[in-house]
């Protein structure tokens, strides 16, 4: 498909959240998948924050990379508190979401398979949904419950949403490098896509 013919599929969208609110929707009605409005919102905001290469990738001496999820489930074993073990939980269950779905295809080449991701993940949004039971965010119990149960799916739906005329990666990447830099041809490129781009956000975000 061009990207001509891939723009007129596209509605245009006035945020990246905005962007994946659609793609989500789409993708979740195209591989028959059935969540709570709070569910399919939150798998929004995820995609939305690792947008941002930082939010996904740690720093490090040789570069950023992913943090290995033993070391982030040991993060949670040894947690001073149940909120540092809430946080550590989450990271996993995100970050094996996000790398399963979008990241998939580089497992035939890796020691670790898709299915590792998938059942790190699911387990970590079970405990935390345990976990936020009757606390203060209990509101994201329900949330992190249909995760759990649902991880397989939500793969699914994002792998779909790669592999979609939207050409999502791409949209990622323009995205931040317009953030980063005020690029003007990642700007018109974005827009190409169907996303208008935050001026507000790229100001603030660089200073």
């Amino acid at each position: 498909m061009s990207l001509r013919a891939a723009t007129h599929r596209v509605r245009p969208v006035v945020s990246l959240q905005e962007f994946f609110k659609d793609s989500v929707a789409l993708a979740m009605q195209k591989q028959g998948v059935a969540a709570d409005d709070h569910t399919a919102y939150y798998v929004v905001n995820l995609l939305t924050l690792f947008a941002r290469h930082e939010a996904l990738y740690e720093r490090s001496k040789t570069g950023p990379g992913l943090q290995p999820l033993a070391l982030l489930l040991a993060e949670a074993a040894e947690a001073p508190d149940r909120d540092s073990c809430n946080a550590a939980l989450r990271r996993v269950g995100d970050t094996s979401l996000f790398v399963a779905g979008f990241l998939g295809d580089g497992f035939a080449r890796k020691l670790v398979d898709i299915d590792y991701y998938i059942d790190m993940g699911g387990a970590a949004y079970g405990r935390l949904s345990a976990s936020v039971r009757g606390v203060q965010g209990r509101a994201f119990s329900a949330v992190f419950a249909e995760l759990a149960e649902k991880f397989r799916d939500f793969v699914d739906v994002l792998t779909e949403i790669r592999a979609s005329g939207t050409a999502a990666l791409d949209v990622l990447r323009l995205y931040e490098v317009w953030l980063k830099t005020g690029s003007r041809r990642a700007a018109q490129q974005l827009r190409e896509q169907g996303i208008e781009p935050n001026t507000t956000l790229n100001a603030a975000t660089r200073h």
